[in-house]
């Protein structure tokens, strides 16, 4: 099991993790992800690729890996840990126990490994326990179903109340924000309704900023 700790001081403002949309052209998106990492300071980006062969992938990779790491952000792939070290990312999120004990020995010496698709308590406890360096609750299922923010929420409470390793907590849309940085969440992700704001990802992140420090949320 994790190692609980208590009264642990939160930060009252989460930092910001983009998802980014399933990309198969990187250089159609560069802009876009650029535009976004100026407006606001974002901790790390979750790269999602289309599937295709290891050439290609590594081939996106390197694309947009020195646009995100230029700006302080870690560049981090949705899966594909295989390719991790010789596309230049920084790191890999794995959904489920399997996946991320499969790949934790072959990153963890100098990448981050994040685990997420993580459906009890007990399963958390145990990425935990074997060295995740975050923790992801809220994320969409691959069929693209989500949890009750409700579950998440109390998910969240429950973690940053007793565990050190930090949380990533999956925003599903601007309303998540609030209650999830009030629960504790230690990184916010932010995932396609950012992209499909039309005023643009830049605007939509200003906002979402201004909104959290209205609410007391940030210095």
């Amino acid at each position: 099991m994790a190692t609980p700790h208590q009264g642990q001081a939160q930060s009252p403002v989460p930092q910001l993790y983009l998802v980014t949309p399933v990309i198969e052209d990187p250089a159609a998106f560069a802009r876009q992800l650029e535009d976004a990492l100026g407006a606001v300071e974002i901790a790390a980006v979750l790269l999602r690729l289309k599937s295709a062969d290891e050439r290609t992938l590594i081939n996106r990779v390197k694309e947009l890996a020195p646009l995100v790491q230029r700006s302080g952000a870690a560049l981090v792939l949705d899966g594909y840990p295989e390719i991790v070290a010789r596309a230049g990312a920084d790191g890999a999120h794995l959904a489920g126990l399997e996946a991320f004990s499969a790949a934790f020995d072959s990153l963890k010496s100098e990448r981050i490994v994040g685990c997420g698709g993580l459906h009890t308590k007990h399963d958390a406890m145990v990425a935990a326990e074997r060295g995740a360096d975050y923790l992801m609750f809220g994320e969409p299922e691959r069929d693209g179903r989500s949890p009750p923010l409700d579950a998440v929420i109390e998910r969240v409470e429950w973690w940053a109340e007793v565990f050190e390793i930090p949380c990533v907590d999956f925003a599903g849309s601007s309303d998540d924000l609030k209650p999830l940085a009030a629960a504790g969440a230690d990184f916010i992700a932010l995932g396609d309704w950012i992209w499909q704001d039309s005023r643009g990802a830049r605007a939509a992140l200003s906002d979402m900023v201004r909104q959290l420090r209205g609410a007391g949320a940030a210095e």
